[in-house]
C-alpha cells in the first residue's frame, strides 16, 4: 500500500498549503542555511541564538569584523524578515546574504528575529515575538548579568543607537514595534533612535495612486495574503496593523523613534501605500526626520532577491549610512 495523500483544508498559491491535520507545507522561500564563524566574503560572524523558551523565539545574531573596531561599543540593530507573515525565515540563504552585507557595511551588531509564523500562529503573536525580543535585547543594556544574556550584544552593542528595522511583511512588523514604543517603555529606558522600513506591507479597502479598485482589487496578493491568514482580523484589511490611515488607526505622531526612513520600489504593488506612508508620517505632526528612498525600475524586495546587482548594493549602502548617521 502507498501513503495515504494527506488531504488539503485550503491552500494560499503560490506560498503555502494546509493540510486537514493541521500540518503545513510552505511552498515558497529559500533555503536556510547555519551561521558561520566568519562569511567569506563580509569577514561578519553570526550564531543562532535562543530569545525565549515560552513562546520559542530564536534569533541570527551577527557581528562585523573587529579587527578596524577594537573596544568600539557599536549601534544595535533589531531586523525582521519578510515573507507575508507567513514563509521566509532569519535563516534562510537570502535574509543571511542581506544581513551579512549590511553589518560589514554599517558596523552594527544586529539580531535578527526569527519570530513564529502565521497560519500556525494567529498574525497578532507575531507582533508579540518580535516585541518580546526587542525587549530582551533592551534588557542587555542594563549590567545586570542574568542567565540569558548574549555577551555579543553585552560587550559590543551600544544601547544609546538602537535601530530597528525590516523589509514587506517585517516592515509592517517595524512600524506597529514603533506605534507600541511611542506608548509602552523598553527595560533600561532604551529608546529606539531609528528605524527603516523597506517595501512595507501596508494595504487597504480603498485604492489610491495607481492601485486598481473594483472586484479585481480583492485578487491581489496584499489583499488575499492578509485575508486568509488573519480572516477574523476586526475590520479586515482596514485593521489598524495593515492600513495606518484605516478608520480605527491611532495618529502617526506617536511613532517611538527619532529618525525614520522608508523605502519602495517603482514596479512595487506595494509602492503607493509606502510613499502614503512616508507623507502621512510627515503630517501627523510627528517629531522626527522621515526621508524617502524610491529606486527605480526595481520591484518589491530586489535587493533580497537579486543581491549581486548594482541597484540592491546601493540600497544597502543606502541603508548603513542611515545606521551611521
Amino acid at each position: 500500500m502507498g501513503s495515504v495523500a494527506k488531504e488539503i483544508a485550503s491552500e494560499l498559491l503560490p506560498f503555502l498549503r494546509v493540510y486537514k491535520d493541521g500540518s503545513v507545507h510552505r511552498l515558497n522561500g529559500s533555503t536556510n542555511v547555519p551561521p558561520s564563524l566568519q562569511d567569506p566574503e563580509t569577514g561578519v560572524s553570526s550564531k543562532d541564538i535562543t530569545v525565549s523558551e515560552n513562546p520559542h523565539i530564536s534569533a541570527r545574531v551577527y557581528l562585523p569584523k573587529l579587527t578596524q573596531l577594537p573596544n568600539q561599543k557599536l549601534p544595535v540593530l533589531v531586523y525582521t524578515h519578510g515573507g507575508g507573515f507567513c514563509f521566509e525565515s532569519a535563516f534562510s540563504l537570502v535574509e543571511t546574504k542581506l544581513m551579512n552585507s549590511l553589518v560589514s557595511e554599517a558596523k552594527v551588531v544586529a539580531i535578527s528575529v526569527e519570530y513564529r509564523l502565521a497560519p500556525e500562529i494567529p498574525i497578532p503573536l507575531l507582533y508579540e515575538d518580535c516585541w518580546t525580543a526587542l525587549k530582551w535585547i533592551a534588557s542587555h543594556s542594563a549590567d545586570n548579568s542574568g542567565d540569558n544574556k548574549e555577551p555579543w550584544l553585552t560587550t559590543y552593542g551600544d544601547f544609546e543607537r538602537v535601530f530597528i528595522g525590516g523589509d514587506n511583511a517585517g516592515a509592517n512588523i517595524t512600524h506597529n514595534i514603533l506605534m507600541r514604543a511611542g506608548k509602552e517603555s523598553l527595560p533600561g529606558g532604551v529608546k529606539i533612535v531609528g528605524a527603516f522600513l523597506t517595501h512595507p506591507y501596508f494595504w487597504g479597502s480603498k485604492p489610491i495612486g495607481s492601485e486598481i479598485g473594483g472586484p479585481e482589487r480583492e485578487k491581489l496578493v496584499p489583499y488575499v495574503v492578509w485575508n486568509f491568514l488573519y480572516p477574523t482580523a476586526p475590520g479586515g484589511i482596514d485593521n489598524p496593523m495593515i492600513n495606518f490611515v484605516g478608520p480605527e488607526a491611532p495618529s502617526l505622531a506617536q511613532l517611538g523613534c527619532s529618525r525614520l526612513l522608508v523605502s519602495v520600489a517603482e514596479l512595487d504593488v506595494l509602492r503607493d501605500r509606502g510613499v502614503l506612508y512616508y507623507n502621512a508620517v510627515k503630517e501627523s505632526g510627528w517629531k522626527g526626520e522621515v526621508e524617502l528612498v524610491e529606486v527605480e525600475g526595481e520591484d518589491h524586495a530586489f535587493h533580497i532577491l537579486n543581491y549581486e546587482t548594482e541597484n540592491a548594493k546601493k540600497i544597502i549602502k543606502r541603508l548603513a549610512l542611515f545606521l551611521l548617521k
